[in-house]
């Protein structure tokens, strides 16, 4: 099966932005510009996470998403705030084929994974897992990597499976917007860990980071933000890198 390349947006409304360790934000264009703009360049999915709707405690804005729906005709996964069932259905009505957890499930009820899959479907919900490095071990971490939550990430991604969830994306705090390459031992653990597909996030900073850690961890797909942000390489590019070097991209 061929290896996804996702172009992530992290939304700061109304702009995308790029945090470093979540932390501290650098506007780089609109959500409905920027997804249009990765689409024709040939991603085979779009991310958009508001990155502070949970933070602020308040919905993520649909009108956003019905603009940046409008643009693509790939798969789009969303998320921010997200807090019940009902969330789902207006995501899914706002133009979402894929709904992201993490915040409330994590800190409030994990339930909600399973009552979202066994409504939409598994293949509709993902669980991002934002993950700290404690030496030995992964903590989940919420709130954009602010809020510690006690949970082992190894321990939760095989609970969010059993709950239904039917992709993981994980994303290191350590790593994220630093440019200096994955956690692939963190992320070839989790793949280790679970039957679904995983998403691996946080630190493409060159194409040699994102063939580490396709070749040395094999998530399912690779969620990249800076390069294409910055225009360092196209989508065409990193395929075509990757096809080079035999990994199995789509077209």
């Amino acid at each position: 099966m061929s290896m996804r390349i996702i172009a992530k947006l992290d939304v700061k409304p109304p702009y995308v932005v790029k945090p470093v360790h979540f932390e501290g934000v650098r506007k780089v264009g609109l959500p409905a510009e920027l997804a249009q703009k990765y689409y024709e360049q040939g991603a085979d999915e779009i991310i958009y996470v508001d990155i502070v709707a949970s933070l602020f405690q308040r919905e993520i804005l649909y009108s956003e998403i019905e603009k940046t729906a409008s643009k693509i005709f790939i798969p789009l996964g969303i998320g921010g705030g997200v807090r019940s069932v009902d969330d789902f259905s207006k995501l899914f009505h706002s133009g979402a084929d894929k709904v992201i957890l993490n915040t409330y499930a994590v800190q409030n009820d994990s339930d909600l994974i399973r009552e979202a899959s066994e409504v939409f479907g598994s293949q509709s919900v993902v669980v991002n897992v934002e993950a700290k490095n404690w030496g030995n071990s992964w903590e989940c971490f919420t709130d954009c990597g602010r809020v510690r939550s006690g949970k082992n990430v190894l321990e939760w991604v095989e609970e969010v499976e059993s709950l239904g969830a039917g992709e993981i994306m994980i994303q290191s705090v350590d790593h994220d917007g630093r440019q200096r390459g994955f956690d692939v031992e963190l992320i070839s653990r989790v793949v280790d860990k679970v039957d679904i597909p995983v998403i691996a996030a946080s630190g493409a900073g060159s194409l040699a980071h994102i063939l580490e850690v396709s070749k040395l961890a094999q998530p399912d797909a690779i969620a990249i933000s800076s390069l294409l942000h910055y225009d360092v390489k196209k989508i065409g590019e990193i395929k075509k890198f990757l096809r080079d070097n035999g990994i199995e991209v789509s077209e």
